[in-house]
């Protein structure tokens, strides 16, 4: 194997920064107390925000990915940084959902004079920040160890999250959580040691240089992504994810389903297409494909059975993560055509963000309406949309998304993924991306029945509502239609440092 050394570019200082500031902040907040952390954690979203916004312009000024490498020791002695097109979309992307979860999560605990800057609160800061770092560090990782302690840190900040509240169901609900995250870790982990073990290096790039038929390879990568699904909560390894989602605070449900299930989604997608040989990769990506239709089938059924909001939208995010899957036969490229050269590629990753962002602000919507009525009972919210009409509308703007239907990033990137399967010869892939979009529609179109529904009494709530709690909701929403404008072609941005050869040297 050629030894590869990692270049450090310009900019490439902004991939610390974007790992290290929310870590900062934890340190700040537990230096300053609680009664800082709400302050400490709002000047740290803003400076957040700068950085990823900062990286993306970066990567289109250059046109090429930035990377450093940390204390100028080479992989694998040291630590090497990394940003393409689609790890700054991704930057962007977990900024954005933070800083609206933020800012929603600020208001609604001002609704409770005797709780502000109480205990759950201040863990809810610490946890959104470390979360934060955790997930930066996933999407400009370059090491699969460093990428294994960065998995970690985010189940360690998220399953607080879960239980925030402290009820026994929710402490179920976290530790089945961590059950099967603590599975995938292990699967991860003894991957990580037999590739170590073979080749002697953890390092992405020299990895994916390999380009052999080797068992050892095959069964470390078979491993790791079986230990991803369950983080991932890909069918039929998602029995943790609706009562954990369901029953988190809404700020917390909002970053689970939007950015936490999508690190393991992201390793998997770096996995099969940079490392995996050729004919594994197809395998692979054959039998992710059959979960992934599965995964939209099964679990948009469970969304229309259920009673609650939140566990709709809970099964719904199981069903979305699907489409997420069937991109891997979809994209598997040609000799003349490299994976991110392809429309399932762009697809793919506008389903990503398009989906992160139509989740959280369903998540938040239904918060509001939680707030407003005390429950989430779909069948009781009959006219919700007369008192909460920016809720409702965040929802029904989400819920386009969902759906596929134009103007919407959703239906952008389902439409590119159903072009690509009907091109590719996959007519099972195309009739699953048709049917889960009808069944979308039909889970979505209950909630927003009962939100236009005429009431028989006037509808009350339970405590007023301020307009500014609903505005993170409906701000996520407009952002996910927006992406809907996105030309349907291969999007240049997500090409950006796909080659791999613009940040690395042969000595």
């Amino acid at each position: 194997m050629t030894p590869l050394v990692h270049a450090t570019t310009p900019g490439g200082y902004l991939l610390v920064l974007a790992v290290i500031l929310p870590v900062c902040a934890v340190l700040a907040i537990v230096a300053c107390g609680p009664r800082s952390a709400a302050r400490i954690a709002m000047v740290t979203l803003a400076a957040g925000l700068a950085i990823a916004v900062a990286i993306a312009a970066e990567l289109i000024s250059s046109g090429a990915a930035l990377s450093y490498v940390v204390g100028a020791w080479q992989p694998p002695l040291g630590i090497a940084l990394r940003a393409d097109g689609l790890s700054g979309a991704m930057l962007v992307m977990t900024a954005l959902v933070v800083v609206a979860v933020g800012l929603f999560a600020r208001v609604q605990h001002g609704l409770d004079e005797g709780a502000r800057d109480g205990r759950a609160q201040t863990t809810f800061w610490l946890m959104l920040l470390a979360l934060w770092s955790a997930l930066n560090a996933v999407f400009v990782g370059e090491d699969l160890f460093n990428l294994y302690v960065a998995l970690e840190l985010l189940t360690f900040a998220a399953v607080p999250l879960v239980c925030l509240d402290g009820r026994s169901k929710t402490i179920m609900a976290a530790l089945r959580y961590l059950l099967f995250a603590l599975l995938g870790s292990l699967l991860y982990l003894l991957g990580t040691g037999l590739l170590y073990g073979q080749y002697g290096t953890l390092d992405l790039l020299a990895l994916s240089r390999l380009s052999r038929q080797d068992p050892a390879l095959s069964v470390a990568l078979a491993l790791m992504i079986v230990g991803l699904l369950a983080k991932a909560a890909l069918f039929p390894l998602h029995l943790w994810l609706p009562p954990a989602h369901a029953g988190a605070p809404a700020p917390a449900s909002a970053v689970l389903s939007a950015l936490v299930i999508k690190a393991p989604v992201f390793l998997i997608l770096r996995l099969v297409l940079d490392v995996a040989p050729p004919q594994a990769a197809a395998i692979a990506g054959q039998l992710l494909a059959v979960l992934g239709a599965a995964s939209i089938l099964f679990c948009s059924v469970m969304a229309l059975r259920q009673a609650r909001l939140k566990l709709m939208i809970a099964y719904s995010t199981v069903a979305q993560i699907g489409y997420l899957f069937i991109v891997f036969p979809l994209a598997a490229g040609s000799a003349d055509l490299p994976p991110w050269g392809t429309i399932a590629w762009t697809g793919g990753a506008l389903q990503l963000v398009s989906h992160a962002l139509a989740k959280a602000a369903m998540f938040l919507a239904a918060g509001v309406i939680a707030e407003a009525f005390g429950h989430d009972r779909i069948a009781d919210l009959g006219g919700f949309g007369r008192v909460l009409p920016l809720s409702a509308a965040a929802f029904g703007l989400a819920g386009l998304s969902l759906m596929g239907i134009p103007p919407s990033g959703g239906f952008v990137a389902k439409c590119l993924l159903l072009t690509a399967a009907v091109i590719g010869g996959y007519p099972w892939l195309a009739a699953t991306i048709l049917i889960g979009g009808l069944l979308a529609g039909g889970y979505v179109f209950r909630v927003i029945d009962k939100a236009l529904a005429v009431p028989t009494v006037p509808v009350k709530t339970l405590r007023p509502i301020p307009r500014r709690l609903e505005f993170a909701a409906l701000a996520l929403a407009v952002a996910a239609v927006l992406i809907g404008f996105v030309p349907l072609r291969p999007f240049g941005f997500l090409q950006i440092g796909r080659d791999g050869l613009a940040m690395a040297l042969t000595p």
